[in-house]
């Protein structure tokens, strides 16, 4: 019996040895369904070299997943694309862009030229700025700089604009007003008065004051208004502030913009007849082509001139209307006198009629 077993396993061992080299390579289960699915991603070409990228596929897949050492039966060519491949396969996708953006960054002749060939010749900056926007007045500025040796002012100066130098600093016929508030209240939209300013028909300024709140201030809205803390803690009273401003406008025309706001924060009455306000003026809309300008887009479109580009002063924007007001105070006042001569006429031919 031990002869038998004996002899079995020598020819076992025997068989073994004469297995044919073709069958060696018969793949697993494992690799087969591996290799099937790496064929599903790449299609072989036709003839012989579908065979070989078959054969560098298993070599990979068998290097990737199961870490087995290449064959020395590979060809060169196969180890290096393999290498690539595996090389490759650990760069991510953002990798591939850094890599890809950093190569045209390098690349000559591909800045970009952001400063536009303009050129204006006798042309004001201020009038270009208006026509074709901020970029281009910018550009003729420069030019202007660098042909006079002089710089040009972006804007023209707005003490000089708005108040004529040297003139009369006391009361005229007509006063401009205007009126900086705060927030009051817990939804902070109520509003009480903060701040008085007047100037006369030149622009001097003749009455400036803060007001004391009447009330808890809960929004000192500074970014619009100007108004801080400290400047209302040693503010006026109210009631002197009224009757002081009263006093003022008594028998004037008042210049104004939305100026029936500053009239009722100060609960004052003035007659129609006598207040101009250039926001209502048909002209002034005209011009701009809007129902109710701003007082910003009029000094910027008429006046050429800017004001509130950040906290406003009511000083500033009182000598803006005025400056508006006196540029047609000649037409306007003209318009003014016609229409309340019509009304009056038409008021006594209606007296008379029985």
């Amino acid at each position: 019996m031990k002869g038998c077993y004996f002899n079995q396993l020598m020819n076992q061992t025997t068989d073994t040895k004469k297995v044919p080299e073709s069958k060696s390579k018969i793949r697993s289960k494992e690799e087969t369904s591996i290799v099937e699915k790496e064929n599903h991603r790449v299609k072989p070409e036709k003839g012989a070299e579908s065979n070989t990228q078959l054969d560098s596929q298993i070599v990979h897949v068998l290097q990737k997943r199961k870490r087995l050492k290449p064959d020395k039966s590979t060809t060169p060519g196969m180890l290096q694309s393999t290498r690539k491949k595996t090389r490759n396969s650990h760069r991510s996708p953002e990798e591939h862009i850094s890599g890809r953006k950093k190569r045209t960054m390098i690349e000559p002749g591909t800045e970009n030229h952001t400063e536009p060939d303009i050129w204006f010749d006798d042309v004001d900056p201020d009038d270009i700025e208006a026509a074709m926007g901020p970029e281009a007045a910018s550009v003729a500025r420069q030019q202007i700089a660098q042909t006079t040796g002089k710089p040009h002012s972006a804007v023209h100066s707005l003490e000089k604009v708005l108040v004529k130098d040297g003139a009369f600093q006391g009361l005229t016929k007509a006063v401009a007003m205007d009126c900086e508030m705060v927030g009051v209240g817990s939804d902070k939209v109520d509003s009480i008065l903060a701040r008085v300013s007047i100037v006369n028909q030149f622009g001097k300024c003749i009455y400036d004051k803060y007001v004391k709140p009447t009330e808890k201030v809960t929004d000192y809205r500074t970014w619009v208004s100007g108004i801080r803390p400290t400047d209302l803690k040693n503010g006026e009273d109210f009631k002197v502030v009224q009757r002081e401003v009263a006093e003022i406008l008594e028998g004037r025309v008042l210049v104004g913009h939305a100026v029936h706001n500053d009239l009722k924060i100060l609960f004052l009455d003035h007659p129609k007849k006598k207040i101009r306000d250039t926001q209502k003026y048909k002209p002034f809309k005209t011009v701009v082509r809007c129902g109710r300008p701003s007082l910003k887009h009029l000094c910027r479109q008429i006046l050429k001139v800017k004001v509130q580009e950040s906290e406003h002063s009511s000083v500033q924007d009182a000598q803006a209307t005025m400056r508006l007001y006196t540029l047609v105070r000649q037409k306007w006042e003209a318009e003014v006198k016609a229409k309340y001569r019509t009304k009056k006429i038409s008021c006594n031919s209606g007296e008379t009629k029985p």
